[in-house]
């Protein structure tokens, strides 16, 4: 799932993000940003619920609405607050309900896959999330390189979906955890240097990262 604030504040691709210092507020940026992570799971599980019956085609076109929402969040940042936070709620209402189809599969064919996953999910970011967040160099500069990670790794899997190839599809949620494990160490290490106003942005980006990590467990511990 593309997201264009994986690109550093301030850079355009191609571009080197600017040095920055340590932010002294660095924890309280932290707990905002990690709050609205929370509430905007907390929206994703209402979705999830309230979703369940939804069909597979109604769940694409509540996941294009979901986007636009991401790219208006982004617009909004810049001038209301108030409103990014209601268009990042907002999104993960949306994607609830998008991805609702493909939970309620899991938890009515292989219920004990879902808290597996979360289980896994949890530890995944729990360890890297930590990691990102302990180097105290800014790894800003990385996002570059991510970002085609991203688009390489979304190539190859419209590949494999035209293809169908069996096996290959295991390695490709390996590469799948390794794309957003590279983005949620650096996201969390870009909220010690992040400012005020990159905090809808950020919580956008770790509330992706968190949710694709999951999906690509979901993927893996459901295959027979």
């Amino acid at each position: 799932m593309a997201e264009q604030d994986y690109l550093a504040p301030g850079t355009t691709l191609g571009t080197r993000a600017p040095e920055r210092r340590l932010g002294h507020d660095s924890r309280a940026l932290f707990g905002h940003v990690m709050g609205l992570v929370a509430v905007t799971f907390g929206f994703c599980a209402a979705g999830a619920y309230l979703g369940r019956h939804l069909t597979q085609t109604a769940g694409f076109g509540l996941f294009i609405a979901a986007f636009a929402c991401l790219i208006g969040l982004n617009f909004a940042n810049r001038r209301h607050e108030g409103l990014a936070i209601t268009l990042l709620f907002a999104f993960g209402l949306l994607m609830g309900l998008a991805l609702a189809p493909v939970l309620a599969f899991y938890a009515n064919t292989q219920p004990s896959v879902v808290p597996q996953a979360a289980g896994a999910t949890a530890l995944f970011i729990g360890v890297l999330g930590a990691t990102g967040y302990a180097i105290r160099r800014d790894l800003s500069y990385l996002y570059r390189f991510m970002f085609f990670a991203l688009l390489a790794l979304l190539i190859v899997g419209l590949a494999l979906t035209l293809l169908s190839a069996g096996h290959a599809h295991v390695l490709y949620c390996v590469a799948g955890l390794a794309v957003f494990g590279g983005y949620t160490v650096l996201d969390f290490n870009r909220l010690k240097f992040a400012g005020a106003d990159e905090v809808v942005p950020l919580a956008a980006g770790i509330f992706l990262d968190i949710l694709n990590v999951f999906l690509f467990m979901l993927q893996l511990f459901g295959r027979e």
